[in-house]
């Protein structure tokens, strides 16, 4: 009996003993994989959605005749993001998104990148869904690209992307994916991945793009690796084209381009509840960061509002730059609110980095701030300044500063009046192409590539050491900022306050001949007007090395900020466009755009009385057309009505020498000429890359269009063709108010 109980024993110690083994291994194992598992546990999966041309005032919780309540719900239960800036145009907004750099350091200052223009993103830079591929990530992109094709290293599958499904260009038909680039000129454009996907025609775009979005989330396996999902939609873009069954909410709305314009929003909140549905179903909600973004202002006259503020799409008022944003994501600590932090698109960029463990020190030249913090917490945000642009292609001339004309004795009736300015040869001419060098531009100046590195280091971000003084009576900035923010609401002088006109007075052009890139390589400094053309040449000798300098733009972010109080006066060539926001203060200088605004009611027809409205309160001598340089307090004034720049010249003088820093660190604009080989009939009617990997530094230069010099001839008055032209457009408007 005891021999039986001791052999039992030893059996059962022996199960117990191999079990024990068993299970040390299952834990070990375990161990092992949910090691991995919590690194892809703190990975979220990041859906950008990134919409086309919506206004201000085109979301419901703005405004709400516009029907989005799936937007509206995630915007309630997440933060909503009000002070949020993106750029007036597709290409530039979309170049910083991608790259987290302005767009004086890409070469994008320029208009946007026209589809049989030979330019992309640089070669040399970085991209985000590079680095969060190097993190681990999933990275695929649905919708628009509209960041150069005319190579295969630009196509979004070379820029980081696993996938791509969507266009290459940058107005497509919803329906047929035709895209024109003039007359003549049209092409399909929808791609997958590298090649074209044909057969798609009849399917509306932005239910096409949510359908390849949830098979992307269904085929994914969320627990094994983190996804990136970049939905670029093509909505709210014209043309304006929403199914018939989204406009019958709006049929109350009497502006016809209205109506059409909130439909397709519906198209859109719809998509984005679809995608939202999808992530729940496949397990990624509970770890995902949902960013909902527009990628400039809306166009007033095609649909679009960004009522209350100032100006539209293509401008740099705040209807043009101020942007639709919000995030919603389970892991926000501080949700249900609305942030009003300054915020710029270029910030995501090393946020998302940052947010996907990735190294964000392998990225020089960065213009973001991680953000994450002021998004999820409430925290201050690290940003006190945006640069909006510098464009040196765009020039205006001020009314004040034309050279005026002396009343001659032969014609004493003619009075005072004003010369025309002198028109500028074009240096760079478009000629016909050859077959080994493509496109040649003349050009006093080498011109600089992009294939050159980037720069080595940034120690410090432009915008960390400034201050504006505001006499002895002003408050010393907070010290819990980074960077120093610009007081609030200045005090204006009722009278015997100082004019700022002698301060920033634009220096009238010389008689010379200048060369293209001496116009758009601007500097801190410009030589005085001088009154001969020998004393011009003097100053511009080669010899001379302070004018050399003077008039160069330079690559090097890591130059000091310049010293306020010993910059020479003028800082600034007034006629150059360019915006700047620092602290609450805004300075414009050039031609900010059209600046109106339009009023919340949409009219049933064409702009009528109250086209002038606004305009018709501002004096003669200060409109809009008559000046090149405003400034105003956003946060006192967001909806930019009371222009500060004569009562404080101080501030202007300080942010101008923001934008002359600025400017050191730009690259020259890239903005080569149209190459005929982009034709897509010589491509089977399709938009496809057409030039070779060697010619990335073939196109050199900048190429303006100018008016050629042949004489055109003028047309007849037809007064029945313009009869003809209004029964027209009355029958069109007619059948349109039918919908």
């Amino acid at each position: 009996m005891r021999a039986a109980l001791t052999v039992l024993t030893v059996f059962l110690s022996l199960d117990f003993l191999s079990a024990q083994s068993k299970s040390d291994v299952r834990n070990n194992s375990n161990t092992q994989t949910g090691a991995a598992g919590q690194k892809t546990k703190s990975q979220p999966h990041i859906i950008f959605v990134l919409i086309d041309d919506q206004g201000f005032n085109d979301i419901g919780y703005h405004n709400p005749t516009i029907k989005t309540p799936t937007l509206d719900k995630l915007a309630a239960e997440g933060v909503i993001l009000e002070n949020y800036y993106v750029q007036p145009i597709c290409t530039p907004s979309r170049s910083q998104l991608i790259t987290g750099r302005y767009q004086i350091h890409t070469g994008l200052q320029h208009s946007i990148i026209r589809p049989r223009q030979p330019s992309c993103l640089p070669s040399h830079m970085d991209t985000l869904p590079e680095r969060l591929r190097q993190a681990g990530y999933a990275t695929h992109m649905v919708g628009k690209w509209h960041l150069g094709f005319y190579r295969k290293a630009c196509l979004p599958t070379r820029k980081g992307f696993d996938t791509f499904f969507g266009s290459l260009t940058g107005s497509v038909d919803y329906y047929s994916y035709r895209s024109c680039d003039g007359p003549g000129l049209c092409g399909y454009d929808l791609h997958d991945n590298e090649s074209v996907a044909w057969g798609q025609e009849g399917k509306y775009s932005t239910t096409l793009f949510t359908q390849r979005a949830r098979k992307i989330l269904e085929r994914h396996n969320p627990t094994a690796r983190p996804l990136f999902l970049l939905l670029s939609l093509q909505a709210v873009h014209t043309p304006l084209q929403p199914p018939k069954s989204y406009i019958y909410p709006y049929r109350d709305m009497a502006n016809v381009a209205r109506r059409k314009f909130a439909a397709m929003v519906s198209t859109v909140d719809e998509a984005v509840r679809n995608v939202t549905y999808a992530l729940r179903k496949y397990g990624y909600y509970r770890n995902s960061v949902i960013i909902y973004s527009t990628d400039n202002g809306a166009q007033p006259f095609i649909g679009g509002s960004n009522w209350p503020l100032r100006g539209k799409k293509g401008t740099y008022w705040e209807g043009g730059v101020r942007g639709v944003a919000f995030v919603h994501s389970p892991l926000l600590k501080r949700r249900r609110r609305v942030s009003k932090a300054l915020l710029h698109i270029t910030d995501w960029f090393p946020t998302l980095v940052g947010l996907a463990g990735g190294n964000i020190s392998q990225s020089q030249g960065l213009d973001g701030f991680d953000v994450w913090t002021t998004i999820s917490e409430g925290t201050e945000s690290p940003r006190t300044e945006v640069l909006h642009n510098i464009d040196p292609l765009h020039k205006t001339e001020s009314w004040d500063d034309r050279p005026r004309k002396t009343p001659s004795a032969a014609s004493p009736s003619k009075g005072t009046g004003f010369k025309k300015p002198k028109k500028q040869k074009k240096v760079l001419k478009k000629q016909k192409p050859n077959k080994k060098s493509g496109f040649k531009l003349k050009s006093t100046k080498r011109p600089q590539l992009f294939s050159r590195p980037a720069p080595k280091s940034k120690k410090s971000k432009p915008g960390t050491k400034l201050k504006l003084k505001s006499g002895p009576k002003s408050k010393p900035a907070p010290k819990a900022r980074q960077q120093p923010r610009l007081y609030s609401e200045p005090k204006i002088q009722s009278s015997g306050s100082p004019s700022a006109s002698g301060a920033y007075r634009q220096i009238s052009k010389s008689k010379s001949k200048r060369t293209t890139s001496q116009n758009h390589n601007l500097s801190q400094s410009r030589p005085a007007q001088t009154k001969s053309k020998k004393k011009l040449r003097e100053q511009l000798k080669p010899g001379s090395k302070q004018t050399f300098l003077q008039n160069q733009n330079t690559s090097q972010s890591g130059t000091p900020a310049p010293s306020l109080q010993s910059t020479p006066s003028p800082l600034w060539d007034a006629s150059v466009q360019a915006a700047i926001r620092v602290g609450d203060w805004k300075l414009l200088t050039g031609d900010p755009g059209h600046g109106d605004w339009v009023p919340l009611q949409m009219l049933p027809t064409l702009p009528g009385r109250w086209w002038n409205l606004e305009r018709s309160s501002v004096p003669p001598r200060k409109s809009a057309a008559h000046r090149n340089i405003w400034l105003f307090n956003i946060t006192a004034d967001p909806f930019e009505r009371r222009d500060l720049a004569d009562q404080r010249p101080d501030v202007v003088q300080q942010l101008l020498a923001r934008l002359a820093y600025y400017n050191q660190t730009a690259v020259p604009v890239y903005f080569p000429p149209d190459d005929p080989r982009a034709n897509p009939s010589r491509h089977g009617e399709a938009w496809v890359p057409w030039a070779d990997q060697e010619e990335e530094g073939k196109y050199q230069g900048v190429y303006k269009k100018g008016r050629s010099g042949k004489k055109k001839r003028k047309k007849k008055k037809c007064p029945l063709c313009k009869l003809k032209a209004f029964f027209l457009k009355l029958n069109t408007g007619m059948m349109s108010n039918g919908i």
